[in-house]
């Protein structure tokens, strides 16, 4: 790090403490150069996982928005909230894997339905009621024919 005084490149570290929150680091330095001290804060620069909207729009990820969607898929439901927060676990897994750090709302749908299915399939026919926006009593049958004829 370069001293603010000298601009010397050599220090060492005299002192490290975490804030409260544990999100900042706070380092007291000194110059190897002129001997004076200085402060130093590190904290974790976060890239934003982001998500790519039907109309092609971006935004952040929102683990709380997906958990939310869930809940509500699942209301009434015999299924507990770990299992649901380890279907936002998966999908916020699948994007940190990711080298590009974005996902189609179509993959997450997608991922989150085929979940869904597994867990509680009357929580899956809401879900995608809503995700796939039927037009139609048609479409919505089709869909839990599908459901039925695979069990």
């Amino acid at each position: 790090m370069k001293c603010p005084y000298c601009a010397h490149l050599g220090d060492k570290v005299v002192d490290s403490r975490e804030s409260r929150e544990g999100e900042v680091i706070r380092r007291r330095r000194e110059c190897l150069g002129c001997g004076k001290r200085f402060t130093s804060y590190e904290r974790i620069d976060e890239i934003p996982y982001m998500v790519v909207k039907k109309d092609g729009s971006r935004e952040r990820f929102e683990r709380q928005k997906l958990v939310a969607g869930l809940l509500k898929a699942c209301e009434k439901r015999p299924v507990s909230v770990a299992a649901l927060e380890g279907i936002a676990d998966r999908v916020e897994g699948t994007l940190q894997d990711r080298s590009e750090k974005e996902m189609a709302t179509a993959e997450i749908g997608a991922f989150v339905m085929q979940e869904l299915k597994k867990l509680d399939k009357v929580a899956y026919v809401r879900f995608a009621s809503v995700y796939r926006h039927f037009r139609d009593i048609g479409e919505f049958m089709t869909e839990l024919k599908d459901l039925i004829g695979k069990e």
